[in-house]
């Protein structure tokens, strides 16, 4: 069906991040209550807690560089665990199945990095409040100028 509504195109599909082999199994809770370590932890925020996130997964050495992914939302898993951090905006099919609100999209990270990310976030959060206060009182000063 997608591929007759030109929603993918036969030649993307290669480009899609995969698996390389089929999990035995697969364990999807709340990250404090796994059963197991995870090995990929998918975020549901707003865009402003992307951006921190991110910035953190970049202070803490796991962010991938890759672009900010888009449809199918699933690739975004795969993507996470063989490059590192990613955003990923979702897709029509995930937004209708989870209630992803239009003004949320995902943040997703390999397990391991969680507790180095975490570390991060008040160093970030820290010098975004005062990078914040700073670019206010600018903006006025230039408004006022």
């Amino acid at each position: 069906m997608m591929f007759e509504l030109g929603y993918v195109k036969p030649e993307e599909v290669p480009q899609i991040p995969q698996l390389p082999t089929t999990p035995a199994a697969i364990a999807y809770a709340p990250l404090g209550e796994t059963p197991v370590p995870p090995d990929v932890v998918l975020i549901r925020c707003k865009p402003s807690a992307a951006m921190l996130l991110n910035e953190a997964a970049n202070r803490a050495g796991a962010a991938s560089g890759t672009p900010v992914l888009g449809r199918p939302t699933c690739m975004a898993l795969p993507a996470s665990l063989r490059y590192g951090a990613i955003t990923s905006l979702g897709c029509i099919g995930n937004r209708v199945y989870t209630d992803l609100g239009e003004d949320e999209i995902y943040f997703i990270l390999r397990g391991m990095h969680v507790s180095a990310v975490v570390d991060a976030l008040g160093v970030i959060t820290s010098a975004n409040a005062a990078l914040r206060d700073y670019a206010n009182g600018r903006r006025l000063q230039l408004a006022t100028s």
